[in-house]
């Protein structure tokens, strides 16, 4: 073999060798629902703005059923179960809580109505994603968001306490199938965060928050809750798991508070806090409770557009407005220096 044929040959072999590790760094991260409650629901997905939809943007998910969908690198947008839903023959219907408005099992591009719970997520391009399960919004059913994979933190997260149960009278959303955030039920500045109260230093947690904080530690429970509410991972493959531990009871009243595929993942990260523990690896435990939090985002008003204005570092992140280099830049740097030294003896031979 000549010199010109040599150089040749090893030209196109990293070229590939390239091309591959970029399309590697590029694949995203596989989202798996899984439905433990005792009843159907469906979850409703919606893509934040700038990134694409995913295959589906809503879905039925059977009691005791799962689901697994791809999401390409750098995606960001929001999960949520919708409950008591009717749709008839042609797929035409609406939902008792987590309704998206499109009067189809699809929610094409709209949002949660508030009380719902969400799990909200920003895939990283060659850094770490940010996600969380966020009571922001208010909550409709438990809901637990565990890593596979992936390297750094990688925390389980989320809420396995029946907040309905919990729920003031004042907050409580129909029969007891949901419980309001205070700014959803009083529409006031200084529980949604808003006009004077726009800031981490005006807006503080209220009763109302405080309350879904003591149920869920590390749930995000008002706009501001970053500190304890943050989690991140690299690389990881996502499990979102409705109703973890039991299938949600409707509320009991209380007074105001004085202050396309089965997955089991792998990853949990107990917190003392909730009532009910879960293994992270599809066994309950018993004694110990857990309770799992979130990163944050602006609060929803049911349309998709978050209220949030004034420049929150993380809520900026978790509606993709984050800047970071992209994975097929990365994967080309990581292999120009990893490869080309080796190659660079045999080219002159």
């Amino acid at each position: 073999m000549d010199l010109s044929t040599r150089r040749d040959s090893f030209t196109l072999t990293l070229s590939f060798i390239v091309l591959l590790l970029a399309a590697r760094g590029s694949n995203g991260s596989t989202f798996t629902f899984a439905n433990r409650c005792g009843y159907t629901i469906w979850p409703g997905i919606l893509a934040n703005a700038g990134s694409p939809a995913l295959s589906t943007t809503g879905f039925e998910l059977p009691k005791g059923t799962s689901r697994s969908l791809q999401a390409p690198t750098g995606w960001s947008g929001r999960f949520w179960a919708r409950t008591g839903c009717k749709f008839d023959g042609s797929g035409s219907g609406t939902c008792t809580t987590g309704d998206c408005g499109s009067n189809q099992v699809e929610c094409a591009g709209l949002g949660a109505a508030p009380p719902v719970t969400l799990a909200e997520f920003t895939l990283g391009t060659g850094g770490d994603d940010f996600y969380d399960v966020s009571l922001v919004d208010g909550y409709n059913i438990p809901m637990i968001v565990e890593v596979a994979g992936g390297s750094g933190q990688c925390a389980s997260t989320g809420c396995t306490s029946d907040l309905n149960r919990q729920c003031p009278a004042e907050l409580r959303f129909g029969d007891g199938d949901a419980c309001k955030s205070a700014c959803e039920a009083f529409r006031s500045p200084e529980y949604c965060c808003s006009g004077a109260y726009a800031t981490p230093s005006t807006c503080r947690p209220s009763v109302y928050s405080e309350m879904f904080k003591t149920a869920c530690p590390r749930s995000y429970s008002y706009a501001y809750d970053d500190a304890t509410s943050t989690f991140t991972c690299a690389g990881g493959d996502y499990t979102v798991t409705f109703c973890p531990s039991s299938p949600s009871q409707k509320s009991t009243s209380f007074s105001t508070p004085g202050s396309d595929s089965s997955s089991t993942s792998q990853g949990s990260d107990p917190v003392p806090g909730s009532d009910t523990g879960y293994t992270g690896q599809g066994q309950q435990s018993q004694g110990q409770g857990y309770g799992y939090g979130s990163q944050g985002s602006g609060s929803e008003m049911g349309t998709g557009e978050t209220m949030l204005q004034d420049g929150s570092w993380m809520a900026g992140l978790a509606m993709g407005d984050s800047s970071r280099p992209t994975g097929a830049s990365l994967a080309m740097l990581f292999a120009a220096f990893t490869i080309l030294p080796l190659v660079f003896p045999f080219i002159f031979l």
